[in-house]
């Protein structure tokens, strides 16, 4: 399953073969986001390594800036060394074995499989976007398809590692809860519509190759594989071939963040974006309007975490900003040719994440 950004790989994929880029096709484009943002990264991270010194006691924006994305890249370094190696295992995995997770379409089984799929996989909103909507086509329902969606997106292996370096282990599981929760009340309600009429059912239903068991499969392939060096390196090589659309993101996220950091004074931050109603609101139009990847998120849903001390704003910006996306909501549009059902996922998701949300930063408060 390739990470980020395309659809299901082959089931024998050839991990030697990266001409491909991750969101395009057989001929690779310079990656403009890619390398600005980490040149923006590098000068950042050793201007305050090596001219700290120089700028203690500064007060200017390029200063705070350094040192926002030196601190932030302190904190990330080994949830993303962790998450290169953990998408480069996941290229490995063949496209039955996740339709086969998901379980049968249309049922509560099958909600929580998709949503324990969609904490799973390794894999950014662009990504799991273009995955889901396979799995619709396959015949997943369209609860199914909403649950995964939603659970999944900024719940990744390699993010999970980087939001517990980031706001800590304990707040980040709380996160992923109250996601999944949002995850099961929509899958339910979406599939409680399609039986009562109000949402057409999937018209691709279908069902896996008659026989087909998962762990036998798993089983037999693992019994085939020869894990050595060789296999490793493979790994790893597709790993960081795979992750330059979540490392893009990352590297985007962190800058924006920083650029935060420097232009917005902390009590300003935490006046717009703190724990009130109104910076509950803000944070969801700021999510809405700024068009950040899930990876690019987590640096700025920290800093409402830390800065603004509003860890409901924090997951209000993770939730929303997958909801609200453009791109999901015109692939849904394409995908199912109904704005009825594309516009489901906003109506439904948005008002659970403000109440949730503004529940968050009463307890927290």
């Amino acid at each position: 399953m390739s990470s980020c950004c395309s659809s299901p790989e082959p089931e024998s994929p050839d991990p030697g073969n990266d001409g491909a880029s991750c969101c395009g096709g057989s001929k690779k484009r310079f990656d403009w986001l890619l390398w600005g943002s980490l040149i923006f990264v590098l000068l950042g991270y050793f201007g305050h390594l090596l001219f700290a010194e120089v700028m203690v006691g500064a007060s200017t924006q390029l200063a705070h800036f350094c040192r926002g994305v030196f601190e932030l890249l302190n904190k990330m370094w080994w949830g993303l060394a962790l998450g290169i190696l953990a998408v480069g295992m996941l290229g490995w995995v063949p496209r039955e074995w996740v339709a086969a997770v998901l379980g049968k379409p249309g049922t509560i089984t099958g909600i929580m499989r998709a949503i324990c799929a969609g904490l799973i996989l390794d894999l950014c909103n662009h990504g799991i976007l273009l995955v889901a909507m396979k799995l619709y086509e396959r015949g997943a329902s369209f609860g199914q398809t909403l649950a995964f969606l939603i659970a999944s997106p900024w719940n990744s292996l390699s993010l999970t590692l980087v939001l517990f370096a980031l706001i800590g282990v304990k707040l980040t599981l709380v996160f992923i809860l109250l996601s999944a929760l949002i995850a099961i009340v929509t899958g339910l309600l979406v599939e409680m519509m399609v039986k009562a009429g109000r949402l057409p059912a999937n018209p691709n239903a279908a069902e896996l190759p008659e026989g087909f068991k998962l762990w036998p499969e798993m089983k037999t392939a693992f019994k085939q594989s020869r894990i050595n060096h060789i296999l490793l390196g493979q790994m790893l090589k597709a790993g960081l071939s795979e992750s330059q659309m979540i490392l893009r993101w990352i590297f985007f996220g962190t800058v924006l963040a920083a650029a935060i950091r420097a232009m917005v004074p902390a009590d300003v931050f935490g006046d717009w974006f703190g724990p009130t109603w109104i910076g509950v609101l803000l944070t969801l139009v700021a999510a809405t309007v700024i068009e950040v990847c899930s990876e690019g998120s987590s640096p700025i849903a920290a800093d409402l975490v830390t800065r603004a001390n509003a860890p409901g704003n924090g997951f209000a910006f993770l939730m929303a900003g997958a909801a609200t996306d453009y791109t999901e909501i015109m692939a849904l549009k394409e995908t199912t040719r109904s704005w009825k059902m594309s516009l489901i996922l906003p109506m439904l998701t948005l008002p659970q994440v403000v109440v949730i949300a503004w529940m968050v930063n009463r307890l927290a408060g």
